[in-house]
């Protein structure tokens, strides 16, 4: 008895053992790196097409760029990336209808210090809202002069807003429009009353007590009837666990993480440099400038047309927030759209909807 007791336990072992050992294996063998390259029928490189991955020195520091598109002829869009500090160009590997490369030449921008170019020795204090915005001009500009462009299309994700609304501001005769997908308006009470309702909403249509205690945990209620948020990593998880966070319905483990180490277009290094730069730019004064900003007060006029694009369920940057700004903003044409079926992500999450408007918005 004792023996076979023994050989079962070595025998989970080596299952457990052999398990763990594929698992890095299918990690390793999909983390290639590699950006899949346009063809044609024949399965020849698509003519007139571009897809590729470099990094190229701005302003005195390394920058990734992967540019995708179809047709060179096409508007070239800059997507500055979510975070701030982390790579959103996954999302198109899980997420395949997003073919907005179609009809723009999109460029996927990591800045300094994150993902691709990660660097252990930059200086995290040198990562200020001026050089972060210094680049972004830098990188449009070279953006022009490469495609032949006057102007090029720009867009801001989530965290990513603060950088392209802001570039937008100081330099509009670079950008022909902005899109402001998921918009951070505030990070003050109005914002954090906006999540809490929706998710006290949420969690008691569920009868889900526990949800319901660990929110009430992670608010202080104000005399006015606001809340502020006292735990933001509590608050988020609690977000995604209600529906409304970056992918609607999904928790950030299934949502996020399972997308990030199947994607092909990281290496296993940059996948590990991607985690790397995004807690290192928690600690910047840029990110720290992020928290403080109000745009309802700091930013009214644009001189560029903006397009808000924002999910019908996404409470991370509240959709209430966002269309109010929309409506204060002034600009020579400003839209707010409210996507269907989608929460934080809509590009992805509703590929159809969101490229059939910025399609016909060039």
């Amino acid at each position: 008895m004792k023996n076979k007791m023994t050989a079962a336990i070595l025998w989970i072992f080596a299952a457990l053992a052999g398990l763990i050992f594929l698992c890095a294996l299918a990690f390793i063998i999909t983390s290639s790196g590699k950006i899949e390259k346009y063809r044609d029928e024949n399965k020849n490189i698509l003519a007139g097409s571009i897809a590729e991955k470099i990094k190229i020195n701005i302003n005195g520091a390394q920058n990734g760029l992967i540019i995708r598109g179809k047709n060179l002829n096409n508007p070239v869009l800059l997507l500055v990336s979510s975070g701030p500090g982390t790579s959103d160009y996954f999302y198109n590997e899980a997420y395949p209808l997003m073919n907005l490369e179609d009809y723009y030449t999109v460029c996927y921008w990591d800045y300094r210090g994150m993902c691709l170019v990660y660097d252990k020795n930059l200086d995290p204090e040198t990562i200020t809202t001026e050089q972060i915005i210094a680049d972004t001009v830098a990188v449009s500009e070279y953006l022009k002069q490469r495609f032949g462009k006057e102007k090029i299309y720009i867009m801001g994700f989530s965290g990513g807003t603060h950088i392209a609304l802001q570039a937008v501001y100081a330099q509009p005769q670079l950008y022909s429009a902005y899109f402001a997908m998921a918009q951070v308006v505030s990070s003050d009470a109005d914002n954090d009353t906006y999540i809490y309702n929706f998710m006290k909403e949420v969690f008691t249509s569920r009868g889900e007590r526990r949800n319901l205690k660990k929110l009430e945990e992670s608010v202080n209620h104000l005399p006015d009837g606001k809340v502020k948020c006292t735990n933001w990593y509590n608050y988020v998880y609690l977000l995604h666990n209600a529906g409304g966070g970056t992918i609607k319905d999904k928790t950030e483990f299934t949502g996020i993480i399972i997308p990030i180490l199947k994607a092909r277009c990281y290496t296993v290094k940059e996948k590990f440099n991607y985690i790397k730069g995004m807690k290192m730019y928690r600690t910047t004064p840029f990110y720290k400038d992020c928290k403080n900003r109000d745009y309802r007060k700091e930013i009214t006029k644009l001189q560029v047309p903006v397009y808000f694009i924002s999910g019908e369920t996404d409470y991370n940057c509240p959709w209430q927030m966002v269309q109010q700004y929309c409506q204060m903003l002034e600009a020579p044409q400003k839209k707010f759209v409210k996507v269907p079926d989608a929460a934080h992500s809509p590009l992805w999450e509703n590929a159809p909807f969101v490229v059939e408007y910025m399609k016909n918005k060039r």
